[in-house]
């Protein structure tokens, strides 16, 4: 479910730099409170829909022998190894359907940056290019390490007994993008900053 909803908010967050770098005097119509908030919902219900239908395919599989995953948590691809029957195309099944669509959330991000990047070259202010660039590069490498890390430990062979390495790309696409996303972002909002530097005045003023 996490994973979904992942890759749903990183596809409407590269709209949302779409629409401010390509549509700047349509912003505040085209991303008014109502959009994000039934954006926000639409990403939510995927990922419980996404969870029910991989449960679903997971609790129809027989697992045989002994049930321990050499892993940082039970994903998907570990669960299949431990299948001794063909019931596991179910799964297989689900799992290349959600990869399809995670594919059609690419090519859209991929399509929006391609816009962002043409607006951004035809700027022209040093400035406003700089200023545009910093806006979307860090989401550009959350995508890109969240997607390229994600799409390594699906397609690769997995072993009976996992490396260290399996385990660190696991925790590269689970773990990294949430914990990174909002220090990437927060810390670019001016009332973000403006609350943390009280906090820091404060608490030097308390300690001294």
């Amino acid at each position: 479910m996490c994973v979904d909803a992942e890759i749903g908010i990183l596809t409407l967050m590269s709209y949302d730099r779409y629409v401010a770098i390509c549509l700047p005097l349509h912003y505040d119509v085209i991303m008014n409170v109502r959009t994000c908030v039934h954006g926000l919902a639409g990403v939510w219900v995927s990922g419980v829909i996404t969870a029910a239908m991989h449960a679903a395919a997971t609790f129809s599989i027989r697992f045989c022998g002994p049930r321990i995953i050499h892993q940082f948590f039970c994903d998907v691809p570990q669960i299949l190894k431990l299948s001794c029957s063909n019931d596991y195309i179910y799964e297989l099944g689900v799992t290349a359907f959600l990869a399809f669509v995670a594919f059609l959330c690419l090519i859209f991000i991929g399509f929006s940056y391609m816009r962002i990047f043409s607006s951004v070259l035809r700027m022209p202010s040093a400035e406003g290019r700089a200023k545009a660039f910093s806006t979307c590069l860090p989401h550009l490498a959350v995508v890109i390490l969240f997607l390229s890390t994600a799409a390594f430990e699906y397609f690769q062979s997995h072993s009976d007994s996992p490396t260290v390495s399996d385990i660190l790309l696991t925790i590269m696409y689970t773990v990294v993008p949430p914990t990174f996303n909002p220090m990437i972002y927060s810390l670019r909002n001016k009332a973000f900053k403006s609350a943390a530097r009280k906090v820091f005045k404060r608490n030097k003023a308390y300690l001294c």
